[in-house]
């Protein structure tokens, strides 16, 4: 069945429907309860376009205590089922990289998700990998990418951030996918750098990830400590561009939950003069909101302290839907409030307005790595014209639309 043939509600309905669902299956993943919610049946297909956006398919179909309608139950089965095809092909990878790496003596520290699995924080395809990101020195980046071209990738494009490789064999998948399938290309974004922009200043961990004493092959983490820094970062650096997933808040819970005393005064010993953890405290107290009691109170309140004070108001009360995927409108200037000052501010809203051609290209560039992107005419947009957009309008995400579309196309 084609998404054509579902004609799109009105925006305020697709925003009600997002916000209810998003910050209900968040609730359940945390407690669930016994009674299924007492929902449409277009809200029902919303679902899985959230559960799919979110990354937590597996975990609700794991730990859900109600069935829903058999589409619900059957869209998680085959989320499960693909998600455990898919990470079995990406640990079959990794394994290759690792060996091919050694082969070549470099050294590449495997981030994220993959640390994650490594740790036994999840089961089998229960975190959902979209791509596989690594990092490694900058003197080491030629014979990483000698590595991963050894492992029938090749360099697709490079941005400030990383270089994207893509398998030789990829082919991009035609019409609305939802959620995890193994089909999907694997993506791997090579890093030397691991920093996010709050909104325009560089907030730079690597001296935190890259361990003094590393071997040849994939290694870990110098310690939990070092994850928990990077979690933290990316989620803050999602918030900011309100494209945080569910799954980020349960990753860091998860680890929370392992933490000791001397783990959490790790983390709280990178507070100096020059440098500090001001931006931990916003993906902190929204974890803490889903997930009371992992992150000890004494730890939100230090991180508290060195929050300013607009940021720090911003996220007290904040939902998982304003600053996520279930966001389905494009701000004009998402994350303003990450400025620590007005010049701060202004060069954010400058760089918004008039980007860079560097910032234009990756934009394009990443446009096309989208699935079915060109059937929402806003990347095909001149920048003008989206800014114009932005002034009379709050249009919606192209991503987010994507997923809805997925939705409202499969079988009832």
């Amino acid at each position: 069945m084609n998404s054509s043939s579902h004609a799109l509600p009105r925006f305020a309905k697709l925003e009600a429907a997002l916000r209810k669902i998003t910050e209900t299956l968040a609730g359940e993943l945390v407690a669930p309860t016994n009674e299924p919610p007492l929902w449409s049946e277009f809200e029902w297909r919303i679902a899985r376009a959230v559960a799919g956006m979110h990354g937590i398919s597996k975990l609700l179909h794991a730990r859900l205590l109600w069935k829903g309608p058999k589409g619900w139950q059957t869209f998680l089965r085959e989320q499960k089922e693909q998600s455990v095809a898919r990470h079995e092909k990406i640990m079959r990878l990794l394994q290759t990289i690792d060996s091919q790496a050694r082969h070549e003596n470099t050294s590449i520290v495997a981030l994220k998700g993959a640390a994650l699995h490594t740790k036994g924080l999840y089961a089998s395809g229960e975190r959902p990998m979209g791509d596989i990101d690594l990092l490694v020195r900058a003197d080491e980046v030629v014979s990483a990418a000698r590595v991963l071209e050894a492992c029938g990738y090749e360099a697709a494009f490079t941005s400030r951030r990383h270089q994207v490789f893509r398998p030789l064999d990829e082919k991009i998948p035609i019409g609305d996918m939802l959620g995890e399938h193994v089909a999907s290309p694997i993506k791997i974004e090579l890093h030397t750098r691991i920093a996010e922009s709050l909104p325009v200043t560089q907030v730079d961990i690597t001296e935190f990830v890259l361990s003094r004493t590393m071997h040849a092959g994939l290694n870990p983490y110098p310690s939990v400590g070092s994850l928990m820094i990077h979690l933290l970062l990316h989620a803050a650096g999602n918030m900011r561009a309100r494209a945080l997933r569910l799954i980020q808040l349960h990753d860091i819970s998860l680890l929370a939950a392992r933490f000791g005393s001397d783990d959490w005064a790790e983390l709280l010993a990178t507070f100096s003069k020059d440098r500090s953890l001001w931006w931990a405290y916003a993906p902190a107290i929204l974890t803490a909101q889903y997930y009371p009691g992992v992150i000890p109170l004494e730890v939100i309140e230090r991180l508290r302290l060195g929050c300013p004070l607009r940021l720090r108001r911003f996220v007290r009360h904040q939902r998982l839907t304003a600053v996520s995927w279930s966001n389905i409108r494009i701000e004009a200037f998402p994350g303003l409030e990450w400025s620590r000052s007005a010049p701060e501010a202004f060069e954010f809203v400058r760089k918004r307005i008039w980007p860079s051609r560097e910032a234009r290209l990756e934009l394009k560039d990443g446009a096309a790595q989208i699935p079915n992107s060109p059937s929402i005419p806003w990347y095909g947009l001149t920048h003008g014209t989206r800014i114009l957009r932005w002034v009379v309008s709050r249009p919606p995400r192209v991503q987010t639309l994507l997923s809805i579309r997925a939705a409202l196309a499969q079988e009832v």
